[in-house]
């Protein structure tokens, strides 16, 4: 058996004070029709920036680590994980090396 919800009375909205009443804005006399004008010419594009290769992003020592780990990982299951873990790490070295230069 559940219990039973509680429910709080809803609070009555306060009493709206009396609309005033606007005051009619004043009537403008319509002149004479203004001669059209030319619409705006459309803007030309933007010539196209030339890409400027962005300068090698500089790796911190943490990521280069975690990059060669993570290689020498891959590296050693390729090879059954049977094997010199130095010779996985070297060779992890190795091709993230070559990849950042």
């Amino acid at each position: 058996m559940k219990p039973a919800k509680k429910t709080t009375p809803k609070k009555k909205a306060a009493a709206k004070p009396a609309a005033t009443a606007k005051k009619a804005a004043p009537k403008r006399v319509a002149s004479a029709k203004k001669p059209a004008t030319k619409a705006p010419a459309p803007k030309k594009a933007a010539p196209a920036r030339k890409k400027v290769p962005a300068a090698k992003a500089a790796l911190s020592l943490e990521e280069r680590y975690r990059m060669i780990q993570d290689a020498a990982y891959y590296i050693a299951e390729r090879h059954g994980f049977h094997g010199d873990s130095a010779y996985f790490w070297s060779l992890a070295e190795a091709e993230i090396n070559s990849k950042l230069n």
